[in-house]
């Protein structure tokens, strides 16, 4: 299995030791400033719940899942190109750590919280403002496209980067869902690096958790096993991108 975003820690004596994130729980601080929380493994599956191939993701699509959270959703993108490799990134709160990449055959498979850094613009069953925007499509955020841009206020991420913020309102990244993509071309949720905005999101959007998840409680249960994953055009009845 392809293991990618692991972890680094210093250990008695001085030594250093990798440690493989889908086998830890909690929140770690590595030496090197990296941040990152395991969570429950989730395989990625289609809507009628069979596996999706890493290979059968379409080019420049933004597909949504639910994760780690039952209501917190995620961006799984096929980039055009092969991403960066070892980025820095920095919270809004000054912490640093490192993105490593992208996975698949090509690392060209991102996925990202698609709870905006900003003001916790998210994709609804009704709408969405935030998505990937294509290469050859236009957008008001941004000099180029290819990026993941939050319409709302303008917020602009480079998918390629760790979502690192490239204009906008933003002060720090999209937190980064960690992949693993198994030998047979599955795909697999195993944790969140960066500053995520969870706990904001399940305060300032309550009675939205209530109407689409049944409430709070239901809204907070971890995702395992799989996590449906369904194109933006069939998770929002209308999608807006300036």
């Amino acid at each position: 299995m392809e293991r990618r975003n692991f972890l680094k820690v210093m250990a008695a004596g001085a030594t250093i030791v990798a440690v493989n994130p889908s086998l830890i729980r909690g929140t770690l601080y590595a030496d090197d400033g990296r941040l990152y929380t395991a969570y429950e493994k989730a395989q990625i599956v289609d809507a009628s719940g069979a596996p999706i191939k890493a290979s059968a993701l379409e080019k420049e699509v933004t597909y949504i899942f639910n994760y780690p959270f039952a209501s917190t959703p995620s961006m799984l993108i096929n980039l055009p190109e092969a991403t960066q490799q070892e980025v820095t990134l920095k919270s809004e709160a000054g912490e640093e750590y490192v993105w490593k990449s992208g996975v698949g055959n090509n690392r060209t498979i991102v996925a990202y919280s698609a709870i905006c850094a900003h003001q916790l613009t998210h994709p609804t069953p009704n709408d969405s403002f935030i998505k990937y925007v294509p290469k050859a499509t236009p957008t008001m955020a941004y000099e180029k496209s290819g990026i993941i841009v939050c319409s709302s206020h303008l917020s602009a991420y480079d998918a390629s980067a760790g979502a690192k913020v490239l204009g906008g309102a933003a002060t720090q990244p999209l937190a980064a869902v960690v992949l693993e993509v198994a030998e047979d071309d599955t795909i697999w949720a195993v944790g969140v690096l960066g500053s995520d905005k969870f706990q904001d999101y399940f305060k300032a959007f309550k009675p939205e958790l209530k109407e689409f998840y049944g409430g709070p409680a239901q809204a907070k249960q971890l995702v395992s096993i799989s996590a449906k994953t369904v194109k933006l055009t069939e998770y929002s009845k209308e999608i807006i991108q300036y």
